[in-house]
């Protein structure tokens, strides 16, 4: 691919344009032309077949290619020789796919069917082409498009982000004369009202499911239903835009200095379908951020996956996260499913001309100064440094339980993309079957005796969150463990617990996993472990309370990051049945000094002392307390959930 030159003027922190948007966009769609099944209706890509099977997975292909080519079609008016052989390509694909007759025919929208996901792409593009492609084709193809599409009338699609695929079909039909009920539009936007936490967030469902969902599919889908003609003007786009705004102003946090966005959640192989949120935020007028910040944010995610071969040599999207890496996936998973990615080039429906496209890149909040951000309505708690452009994320409110059980999946069933304390910008999880078993990184739990599958965190039941403060607790049959985070400025995070479990099990907790090409230096010594990544981004952990010993887990082919990983490790003595306290330091940092806090308990709390004199107590169990008091004699702060 021959990128077109960077301009450092117009964009000062990623040297990209809205050229190299382009650029990009028709690299991926002609990639994916060798593998079009005649006539265009799929597009069957190499890899691993999903549980839906080859038929879906060459529509899911069609669909989600269409998404990227929609983009295109509508950003140049239809008006260019390259839109031209996008309309006809694509115009082809409709046709054929919605031929019962054709070999090549899409499978039919049946009841929970991953044909519904796709037919709100197809749909989805066809309303933003609208003008240059579904007006121009003939009247016998509009008839049988709709006729495929009609299907989803009266299906049942899961209760999550799926129910707005079908208002966006429906929708798509009242606007061109299809069949379609109304009262499926009302009562999919009306769930999403159960869903949302406040402050600009929902839970993908019910329950507590917050990832980037919330941006690429309960922000995105909503607004671009109120840019369809017969959703014009309805008093639901105003409220949707004022959640974008406030989703914004948190979601501008959660991207690295060098563009990577934070790694947690699912369906993490669409990569930079994250930068879908910050365009449809300047594509709506629902942003509180400057246009030169929203395109620095965008083509930074955009340019930190192209830096670590995404597209790979051939130009396509693999499943995996940098490169291939198939333990990042979920079953639904197909060869074609990254390039819902596509979502990540909405801003290309926006005119070269606004200000987007023409402002000068400003500096990613990260890159602007350290903060520390608690955010009550998902229960994390985000820390950014501008010392090393790392953003990272305590969870103490995310984690995927399927409510209700129908939802077809073990109910209980933990995902390491959530179970985790922490996560961040510059690490991922251990994901490999073997490393998600030993459950050693960024986990407290206890380990039976004789060794044994550690305690999982699968629900997460919320204890609180104030100021720089969140704690929560999980339960795995007699064991009880309860996490609250404190952070400590560049500190890092001060991670108290308190742990009640079997006589004779052994507690354990896990800091940041660091992973490369080549085996990371790792070492430990009496209670501190730490790992150096090859650029210096460290991960350490320090027992102050109840700790006694420490240690280093190494695994290969276990991290997205990198074939080689990692995780420094504490331990303490068996637990005797009644409830203990432990107390660790956990950083992630290019800059480790030595420094550390003090730790102590006094009497049903914990009292922790830093560096600079500030006090930080902690009450854990059936009357939780946290305050902390400045030193120096400023205002103290204190939460009590107990106090009004």
């Amino acid at each position: 691919m021959d990128l077109p030159p960077e301009d450092r003027t117009r964009s000062p922190y990623t040297g990209w344009t809205r050229a190299h948007w382009e650029t990009m966009a028709d690299h991926l769609l002609e990639s994916v032309v060798p593998f079009a099944a005649p006539g265009f209706a799929q597009f069957r890509l190499p890899g691993r077949t999903s549980r839906a099977g080859v038929e879906s997975d060459g529509l899911e292909g069609f669909a989600r290619t269409f998404l990227l080519a929609g983009t295109r079609i509508a950003g140049d008016r239809g008006e260019t020789p390259r839109a031209e052989i996008l309309i006809e390509r694509y115009a082809e694909g409709l046709a054929a796919g919605t031929d019962p007759g054709d070999r090549y025919a899409w499978p039919p929208i049946e009841d929970y069917a991953q044909s519904i996901v796709e037919a709100a792409s197809v749909a989805l593009m066809l309303a933003e082409t609208r003008p240059w492609l579904w007006d121009r084709l003939g009247r016998d193809t509009q008839r049988s498009v709709h006729r495929w599409l009609e299907q989803i009338v009266g299906k049942r699609p899961w209760p999550c982000n799926w129910l707005l695929f079908q208002v966006i079909v429906e929708q798509f039909l009242a606007d061109t004369g299809g069949r379609f009920a109304q009262r499926e539009i009302d009562a999919g936007l009306d769930a999403i009202e159960e869903w949302y936490r406040g402050d600009g967030w929902y839970s993908d469902g019910a329950g507590q499911h917050f990832d980037h969902y919330a941006g690429w599919a309960m922000h995105l889908y909503p607004l671009l239903w109120a840019r369809m003609p017969g959703a014009a003007g309805s008093d639901r786009a105003a409220r949707y835009r004022e959640r974008l705004h406030a989703f914004l102003g948190d979601f501008r946090l959660m991207f690295g200095a060098d563009g990577a966005p934070m790694h947690q959640g699912r369906s993490l192989t669409y990569r930079y379908a994250a930068a879908a949120a910050l365009w449809t935020g300047a594509l709506a007028d629902a942003t509180p951020l400057p246009p030169g910040e929203t395109r620095r944010l965008a083509s930074g995610a955009l340019r930190y996956f192209a830096d670590r071969g995404t597209p790979d040599e051939a130009g396509l999207l693999r499943l995996g996260y940098h490169g291939q890496f198939p333990p990042i996936t979920q079953p639904y998973s197909g060869p074609a499913s990254p390039y819902w990615a596509a979502k990540g080039f909405v801003g290309l429906l926006l005119p070269a001309d606004h200000p987007v496209w023409t402002a000068t890149e400003e500096p990613a909040a990260v890159e602007r100064a350290s903060f520390i951000r608690t955010l009550p309505a998902p229960g994390w708690l985000l820390h950014g440094t501008r010392a090393d452009g790392v953003v990272r994320l305590y969870n103490h409110g995310s984690d995927h339980i399927k409510v209700p059980a129908e939802l077809g999946e073990d109910p209980e069933r933990d995902d390491p993309h959530y179970a985790k304390v922490g996560y961040s910008t510059h690490t991922a999880p251990e994901t490999e079957a073997r490393a998600w078993s030993a459950d050693v990184d960024g986990h407290t739990g206890l380990v039976p005796p004789g060794g044994g599958a550690v305690t999982r965190r699968r629900r997460i039941h919320r204890i609180g969150c104030a100021d720089r403060f969140a704690a929560s607790y999980y339960t795995d049959g007699d064991v009880r463990v309860e996490t609250s985070s404190v952070l400590c400025g560049d500190a890092g995070e001060l991670r108290i617990e308190r742990i009640t479990g079997p006589a004779g099990w052994t507690p354990r907790t896990g800091g940041f996993a660091i992973a490369g090409a080549g085996t990371p230096a790792g070492r430990a010594h009496d209670r501190t472990a730490e790992v150096v990544g090859p650029d210096g981004l460290t991960s350490r952990v320090v027992g102050l309370l109840g700790w006694s010993a420490a240690g280093v887990q190494r695994m290969s082919g276990a991290n997205a990051f990198g074939s080689r990983s990692a995780t420094p490790y504490l331990t303490g003595p068996v637990v005797d049945g009644t409830a203990a306290w432990y107390v660790a330091l956990v950083t992630l940092s290019r800059d480790v000094s030595g420094v550390v806090p003090a730790a102590a308990q006094q009497g049903d709390e914990v009292v922790a002392v830093l560096p600079d004199g500030e006090e930080i107590r902690v009450r854990l169990g059936e009357s939780p307390r946290y305050s902390r008091r400045p030193p120096r004699g400023g205002p103290s702060i204190t939460w009590d959930p107990t106090v009004p």
